[in-house]
């Protein structure tokens, strides 16, 4: 099974709400396994300029998914709900 990604686009609206995503994250993206591929400021070509990009690589597209259903996210993701714009997309990868 080919591994799986979440491609993220975010543009921070309300950084002091947004810490309190930023302390519920790290522990759903632990519990699945996740690995960090790239974080930051990205220089956008072509579409939308948003703030942030992040890819963040999982084993599976079950493992992807179940992170972002997990209690732990969705705690993370009401508390970034009014602090940010994001586009967050889960593809699986090439074998």
């Amino acid at each position: 099974m080919p591994k799986a990604y979440w491609i993220a686009n975010v543009t921070v609206t309300d950084p002091e709400n947004y810490a309190g995503y930023q302390a519920l994250a790290p522990a759903a993206f632990a519990a699945h396994g996740a690995r960090f591929l790239a974080r930051g400021e990205a220089e956008t070509v072509e579409g939308r300029d948003w703030q942030r990009r992040v890819v963040i690589e999982f084993d599976n597209i079950h493992t992807a998914r179940a992170c972002y259903d997990s209690a732990e996210y969705r705690a993370a993701r009401a508390k970034r709900a009014e602090a940010c714009e994001a586009d967050i997309a889960i593809i699986e990868g090439l074998d």
